[in-house]
């Protein structure tokens, strides 16, 4: 760091490129910040059971517990839950990072702001400003029946929520007030939605079981379109799962199905297929259109960009590259101009087993040097810090909550599930997206990385920065006086033992 001060104050280093270094470290620097925790303010119906290796003390209710590695023991590791049936979805408004929305497995929506916290260096336990219950009736203009399965906030205005569900509908929501402003009825179960964030069009792309991909006009209040490729006619493609407008060109979207293809698609079109993408296409593929065959065309149209479904899709933010995930645990980067595969290789290590939206991301620009963004994947149980265009792990951050967990259920009991991270936000300095940066989110909390947990939680997950004193950062106690003392009275007893002994050479 001295280095760099010197560098940049003799002229050698220009601004940008000492921003862009020392934001390039602190996303390598990320780890957990346990001292931030989420509260919904859950309680559990009984008591859960204690450790039979530990003191004997029964764990309060509300407890969250697991299995330890003998697969016997089950011992309490937190009282608190964002949603104590498990957080299946987040999402973080673009403009101020201030707000952020979660949706639980229980159907329930949560409202949090991120600055109540009024100073990020001390733990602090975030509480919702509003809740959203599930609904018990068939009625419209309630909350959702079964679990939220996607989330995301009205592009050009934080005032605004999406929210999808099993129960086969897409919710608008208000922010403010936590009402519903509309409700559509898709006739199938809802995976996956996506807005544009540069269109004015306010098209809603939705994934749901059919092949079909739904656009939903919120203008109208009406689906006014479904995209269908001759290959999927019959139902054959299977669900779509991921949709992702590009940044770039406000008519051009792309969608993962099942049938393990990446289609782009352009919505102004009649017939709307422009390409789909194929893992052994290099060099790039040409528009699905005209073909001087019909064996060339069905060739084309039967180009897989997976062995397995689609679940994860993501641009770049200059929507230069497009990034896809499958079932076949690869991970792919497209060159969205060519639809040309990088072959990117980012190892056997990626794990992707759910049916649900995987929600990566990648870095954005000027964080880092060109060609050097990072991709962050929530792989399973930990979160996957990768070079974009290498494939190389940078790191994994791991280390918070359990592997197994048991949560409760909507009837009061409890099941034992795995703990993925079913959910990524990325809150930079100011906002949630953009070059803002990640050394301060807003004015009170450290931007990083918010995930959602099955066990119920959401985590958080800061850079490291230089200079700080950690003594006494014991996250799990809310009084830094007393663990202070501790410590320091833990460091005098083995100073006095060591001084009082009597030490003889032989």
């Amino acid at each position: 760091m001295n280095s760099l001060l010197f560098e940049r104050s003799s002229g050698r280093l220009g601004p940008n490129e000492f921003a862009r270094i020392q934001t390039a470290t602190l996303l390598r620097s990320l780890a957990p910040a346990p001292r931030f925790r989420f509260d919904g303010g859950e309680r559990a119906t009984n008591d859960t059971a204690a450790n039979p290796e530990s003191e004997g003390t029964a764990p309060a209710p509300g407890g969250t517990v697991f299995r330890s590695s003998d697969g016997n023991a089950v011992r309490r590791v937190s009282s608190l839950w964002a949603h104590q049936a498990g957080v299946n979805a987040l999402a973080l408004e673009r403009f101020d990072g201030r707000i952020m929305v979660s949706g639980g497995s229980d159907a329930t929506i949560k409202i949090w702001d991120l600055e109540q916290c009024p100073n990020p260096s001390r733990p602090h336990t975030y509480r919702p400003l509003a809740v959203v219950a599930r609904a018990h009736g068939d009625s419209p203009i309630g909350g959702h029946r079964f679990g939220i399965t996607h989330l995301s906030f009205y592009p050009f205005d934080s005032a605004a929520f999406l929210s999808c569900s099993h129960d086969q509908t897409l919710k608008l929501w208000s922010t403010e007030r936590a009402s519903i402003s509309g409700s559509f009825n898709l006739g199938a179960r809802v995976y996956t939605h996506a807005i544009s964030p540069i269109a004015s069009h306010l098209l809603v792309a939705c994934g749901t079981q059919h092949p079909a991909v739904r656009l939903v006009d919120l203008r109208s209040s009406a689906a006014v379109q479904s995209l269908v490729s001759p290959g999927q006619i019959g139902g054959s493609a299977g669900a779509t799962l991921s949709t992702s407008w590009s940044p770039v060109h406000e008519h051009i979207l792309a969608t993962g199905s099942a049938d393990g293809a990446v289609r782009i698609w352009d919505v102004r079109k009649s017939n709307g297929l422009v390409a789909l993408l194929d893992q052994e296409d290099v060099i790039g593929i040409a528009d699905v259109g005209p073909l001087s065959s019909s064996q060339e065309r069905a060739l084309q149209l039967a180009a897989k960009a997976h062995a397995g479904p689609v679940n994860g899709l993501t641009w770049t933010e200059d929507g230069a590259y497009l990034v896809s995930a499958g079932h076949d645990r690869r991970i792919r980067v497209w060159d969205a101009a060519t639809g040309a595969n990088t072959l990117a290789n980012f190892g056997p290590s990626i794990r992707n087993g759910q049916m649900g939206t995987v929600t990566m991301f990648v870095s954005p620009l000027g964080l880092t040097a060109p060609g050097t963004e990072l991709l962050f994947f929530p792989n399973e149980t930990e979160i996957l810090v990768m070079d974009l265009h290498e494939g190389s792990t940078i790191t994994r951050l791991r280390g918070m909550g359990p592997v197994v967990a048991s949560v409760g259920t909507q009837r009061g009991g409890e099941r034992t599930i795995k703990n993925r991270i079913t959910s990524l936000v990325w809150r930079g300095a100011g906002g949630s997206g953009g070059s803002s940066g990640i050394v301060m989110g807003g004015s009170n909390t450290a931007g990083g990385i918010f995930s959602g947990h099955l066990d119920g939680q959401i985590r958080a997950w800061l850079p490291q920065l230089e200079g700080v004193d950690d003594e006494g950062d014991d996250y799990g106690s809310t009084d830094f006086s007393e663990v202070k003392s501790r410590k320091r009275k833990i460091l005098d007893d083995t100073f006095r033992s060591l001084m009082g002994r009597q030490v003889t050479f032989s």
